[in-house]
């Protein structure tokens, strides 16, 4: 017999492992078969969740409301000037006239009993129209600024500012102590010269520290104008010195004070300078 030849079997294909030729009735079926190594797709990775961006933080001093300004029930023998030292009003009497022209009227040194003082609405009303006249690059250039500050903020906090201590009212004794040195800061903010030492001197030779005191017997007396207070003031020259912000009536221990040494400095240069009659 002829050798037979050796035949080489042909290496299946992955595509004949992977298909099965089943023949019914001339027809041919492909099926499928699924290897052991078959490969799957690996599931698509999640979306990384979308980092927050730190919120810009707002300095507070630029967004708190400002205070409402405080009211005052003025009392029997008050004066602008004393209650603007009460309250530290800053431009003293004349500052809170101002805020209240309208309430207390066209005489500054009369105010009634019981009529409301507004304090601060002056300087509030300033401020507010300060802001509404700055020019509109100015408006647009400080938005700018705030929005800049604000990117560069991270996350670190923001310190607040401490709020600034509140100016305790000064309050002053209702004897002759506390009605010199009331005199002496009325006088101060009128610059008129004196010292406590001077004032002291004379109001002890003029009428013992009495405030209601009255010479009825000299030359003034005599003439309809008798002296009064603590400083012997007689009527016209009281109206002619008196201080605004402090009370009309002559016998009102403050008034009497700032209006002799007013008077004083005039005539004599200072309170200090008088050692006698004047």
């Amino acid at each position: 017999m002829p050798a037979q030849g050796k035949h080489r079997r042909p290496k299946s294909t992955s595509l004949g492992r992977g298909l099965a030729a089943v023949t019914t009735g001339g027809a041919v079926l492909a099926l499928p078969v699924i290897g052991a190594t078959s490969a799957f797709a690996a599931p698509a990775p999640a979306a990384a969740p979308q980092a927050v961006a730190p919120t810009a933080v707002v300095a507070q001093a630029n967004s708190a409301a400002k205070a409402a300004p405080a009211k005052h029930s003025v009392a029997a023998g008050e004066t602008l000037s004393k209650i603007a030292r009460e309250y530290s009003v800053s431009g003293g009497w004349k500052k809170l006239y101002e805020g209240n022209r309208k309430i207390v009227g066209s005489n500054p040194d009369l105010i009634h009993p019981g009529i409301k003082l507004v304090i601060g609405a002056k300087s509030a009303a300033s401020s507010e129209d300060k802001a509404s006249k700055a020019s509109p690059s100015a408006a647009r250039g400080a938005s700018a600024d705030r929005a800049d500050r604000s990117e560069r903020i991270d996350a670190a906090p923001v310190a607040k500012a401490a709020p600034a201590a509140e100016k305790e009212a000064v309050s002053y004794t209702n004897d002759l102590d506390g009605w010199i040195k009331e005199s002496l800061a009325v006088m101060a903010e009128q610059g008129i010269p004196g010292t406590y030492e001077g004032i002291h001197r004379n109001i002890m030779r003029e009428s013992s520290g009495n405030p209601a005191a009255i010479n009825n017997w000299d030359s003034n007396a005599v003439k309809g104008t008798p002296s009064k207070g603590l400083l012997q003031v007689i009527d016209p020259t009281f109206q002619a010195y008196h201080v605004p912000g402090t009370s009309t009536d002559s016998y009102d221990p403050v008034a009497n004070i700032t209006a002799a040494c007013n008077y004083a400095a005039d005539r004599y240069g200072s309170i200090d300078n008088v050692f006698g009659a004047y």
